[in-house]
């Protein structure tokens, strides 16, 4: 349903009663009012006096053949008088003799009477039938009531289901929008643009900061003053308002709609969502945007952020940061989501506490992402003792020394959430002077906080890529069948029979105690060899060896491996498949 396209016809006017054929047989005459022949008809009454303002109530179409005082100016007068006190829409009046000729001395008051009236007065100089006028009239102006009253039904529904089902805010918008055929914004207290849609409306919505205080014009768009607009929430504390910028084709359409959809969007907050909720849920919105769409570029971006209040200053750093809520594999699902959405706010709300700004988005269950402006002032280092359950807690402050502006913000940001009752870790990509670099870095930043989660032990407040390194990867692939083979590939020869295996039930003990152990004494060697880079000198100190004794165990090693550790690849091989064995084997 289109409602503007559709909402039961152009109401009946005296214009379009005109061009109903028993009329225009009757060759009418306007002698008064052209230009408001198109006066919608509110209904059509027959009178035969000149006293008929007791019976109209306003916007009625008046017939009358004026019998009985056509031939009195004073009577003409005062009829045409009473119809205008009555804001009457008009009258048509036939002025026809008993030989049902045109009457010319009635046709010469009547035209005497009307002279400079606004009132539409119609004559007709032929006879007609008043009830094949009304019984069309009546029809018509019945079905456009009916009609009415079945769109009234339609949008009523409408917007009932979309109530009932606690669509979000930019689902109603949504429908709103394609109800009216026009641009709908949602707005909240602070002209921060929540939700958007419509032809056109992302454009209003970057302009939108202008538009609202007039210092921007866009094509098509009224003055804000003269926006249909319908406020937003309960009357005790409104947190926004529906406006519809640009005119609508109907009026009473309009008003019906933005009023139904203010109504929704107020029971959709009530039920489960709040004036933050809403503000986070736009920015993930944009987020998402600008992760989508290889036709923004930063400037666009930047203009539709700042609609939701995120005004970095010129110059701004841009951090992509990653939060991850530690979590069990029984832990219930309803409670991470509770704990993400109550970090999230406190992180909103941190980050305009240390002066910054911050556009947030949901990522996952458990997992929200965000980037932090820093305009180049430096934040207190401090950070929050982070820990993994059942780990070892230690400060954060370690990891934060000597970090770039932005990294000292965000230091600062956590210090501030640090008494929040759960435990969580923090990657962070690298920073960009652009937006949608940075919006692109938080891919970065959630792996970063993907291998960070798998640590025993954290140091920092929060992970660059640079801090968990190959370890960090290399956690990803605890469980991987592939990584296994590749490290019983490379160290075969010094894992023993036993790499691997477990004992199978038709194996005897004493087969499995035949299998040759791991050979502890060379993987230490080989560690200790790839840890010092082959320098026999750090390796004969470190390890308190002669340089016989070492060479001869280089010897012993290789001959083992059937690799040469003068090999870089082979070295680089080998330290991959060490750390992962002695990570995971």
């Amino acid at each position: 349903m289109d409602i503007a396209k559709d909402s039961g016809g152009p109401s009946l006017s005296i214009a379009g009663l005109l061009e109903f054929e028993e009329i225009r047989a009757a060759e009418p005459a306007v002698i008064a009012g052209d230009a408001r022949l198109d006066r919608a008809i509110r209904w059509v009454h027959i009178a035969d006096s000149e006293y008929v303002e007791r019976f109209l109530e306003g916007g009625e179409l008046v017939l009358t053949t004026a019998t009985a005082f056509r031939h009195r100016p004073e009577a003409v007068t005062e009829f045409l008088d009473q119809l205008e006190r009555a804001a009457a829409a008009g009258t048509i009046i036939e002025l026809v003799d008993e030989g049902s000729a045109f009457d010319e001395a009635a046709g010469t008051i009547v035209r005497e009477a009307s002279s400079a009236r606004e009132l539409p007065v119609v004559v007709l100089p032929h006879r007609v039938k008043f009830v094949k006028i009304t019984e069309f009239a009546h029809r018509r102006l019945l079905a456009q009531q009916i009609s009415q009253l079945e769109h009234a039904r339609e949008i009523h529904e409408t917007y009932t289901q979309l109530s009932l089902y606690r669509a979000g805010a930019q689902t109603i918008v949504d429908r709103t929008a394609e109800l009216l055929g026009t641009p709908v914004i949602l707005e909240d207290v602070a002209h921060r643009v929540l939700a958007h849609a419509g032809r056109d409306s992302a454009t209003l919505a970057q302009k939108w900061a202008g538009l609202v205080t007039g210092a921007s014009t866009e094509p098509g768009v009224e003055a804000a003053a003269d926006w249909r607009q319908t406020p937003v929430g309960m009357r005790a504390r409104r947190w926004g308002r529906l406006v519809v910028p640009r005119p609508a084709e109907s009026r009473a359409a309009l008003e019906q709609v933005i009023e139904r959809a203010g109504e929704a969007l107020t029971l959709t907050r009530m039920a489960d969502r709040d004036e933050q909720d809403l503000l986070l849920q736009a920015q993930s919105g944009l987020i998402r945007e600008i992760s989508d769409s290889d036709g923004l570029d930063d400037r666009a971006a930047l203009e539709r952020a700042r609609s939701l209040g995120f005004s970095p200053a010129p110059g701004t750093q841009f951090l992509p940061v990653v939060v991850r809520l530690d979590r069990d594999t029984d832990t219930d699902p309803t409670r991470v989501q509770l704990q993400e959405r109550g970090l999230t706010q406190e992180v909103a709300a941190a980050a305009a506490r240390v002066g910054s700004a911050c556009l947030v988005t949901s990522l996952q269950s458990g997992v929200f992402g965000f980037v932090l402006a820093a305009a180049g002032t430096r934040a207190g280092s401090g950070g929050r003792r982070s820990r993994r359950p059942g780990g070892t807690e230690t400060s954060g402050r370690q990891g934060t020394s000597g970090g770039s502006d932005a990294e000292q913000l965000l230091a600062g940001l956590l210090n501030e959430v640090e008494e929040y009752a759960a435990s969580w870790v923090v990657g962070v990509g690298r920073g960009s002077a652009s937006l949608c670099g940075a919006v692109a870095g938080l891919d970065s930043a959630s792996q970063v906080a993907e291998v960070a989660a798998t640590l025993d032990v954290r140091e920092r407040s929060f992970y660059r890529s640079s801090d968990v390194r190959l370890r960090g990867l290399l956690s990803l692939f605890a469980d991987d069948s592939r990584m296994r083979a590749f490290a019983e590939g490379e160290l075969g020869p010094l894992l023993g029979d036993g790499a691997g295996r477990s004992p199978s039930a038709a194996e005897s003990s004493s087969d499995a105690n035949r299998r040759s152990p791991a050979d502890e004494s060379l993987l230490d060697f080989l560690e200790l060899h790839l840890a010092h880079g082959g320098n026999i000198s750090a390796m004969a100190r470190v390890g308190y060896l002669s340089r016989p004794a070492l060479y001869a165990r280089m010897t012993k090693l290789q001959n083992r491996l059937g690799v040469s550790l003068d090999d870089a690849e082979s070295r680089t091989a080998l330290h991959v498949a060490l750390l992962w064995w002695r990570m995971h084997g």
